[in-house]
């Protein structure tokens, strides 16, 4: 029998943590629940949890600093949570390196089908299967969807999953155009409730860290989407 995977709950609301791991707990996860910052990063270590549901409300050390200090550390899937539903919010928190941003109150059935897809996007490699490697190579550029990893100039460049799967997606598709709608669909695999920021906030990520070659780029189809332009 495979081993549950781990989710750490960081929330200083007691209720909203128990009620959310009565849910996860449900569909077989294995929960910890810490409420505050600091925990959460004493806490991940320890745990190594597969997914960590991220409140943006903590006492100390808020849900920002969090998710900036597990984002340095490893590229483990991080969901926010937060009451706070600006635009400006959402797309800091994603800026910063979540993978997904969730307005409280938000519905159980919901939280557990983002929690399944983000999960379904970042599985590693079983050593008793072969793959077949999921690998997209251009001039000085490889995608490794297999075991997510990017190779950019000879450099490994770190990349939070949902990076790496919509770079992967475009260029391995080149000079295909998507609509933001589409890569929304085939990216975070449900219908998304927010808007297309969220595409736009992945795109600006890559292009700070992979900039335009000779033979290719990351490139705007104004007023429809973007491809990955192979010249």
């Amino acid at each position: 029998m495979p081993a549950k995977q781990k989710i750490l709950i960081v929330d200083d609301d007691t209720n909203i943590a128990e009620l959310i791991s009565l849910y996860l707990t449900k569909e077989f996860y294995q929960v910890q629940i810490v409420e505050d910052g600091e925990q959460a990063l004493q806490v991940f270590d320890t745990f190594q949890p597969n997914l960590v549901l991220l409140d943006l409300m903590l006492p100390g050390i808020d849900g920002y600093q969090v998710c900036r200090e597990l984002r340095s550390r490893s590229n483990t899937p991080i969901i926010m949570l937060s009451a706070k539903g600006e635009v400006f919010d959402k797309v800091l928190g994603l800026e910063l390196g979540a993978d997904d941003y969730m307005i409280k109150p938000f519905d159980s059935k919901e939280l557990v089908a983002r929690v399944k897809a983000v999960l379904r996007r970042f599985q590693p490699s079983r050593t008793d299967e072969v793959p077949t490697a999921k690998i997209v190579q251009y001039p000085d550029l490889i995608i490794n969807q297999s075991n997510y990893s990017v190779i950019y100039q000879g450099n490994s460049i770190d990349m939070p999953p949902k990076e790496l799967e919509l770079l992967y997606f475009l260029a391995s598709s080149p000079n295909q155009v998507f609509t933001r709608e589409q890569l929304l669909d085939h990216i975070w695999g449900y219908e998304y409730i927010g808007d297309t920021r969220t595409v736009d906030v992945h795109i600006k990520r890559l292009r700070e860290k992979i900039k335009d070659h000779p033979a290719w780029r990351l490139a705007t189809v104004w007023g429809i989407g973007y491809k990955f332009e192979v010249r």
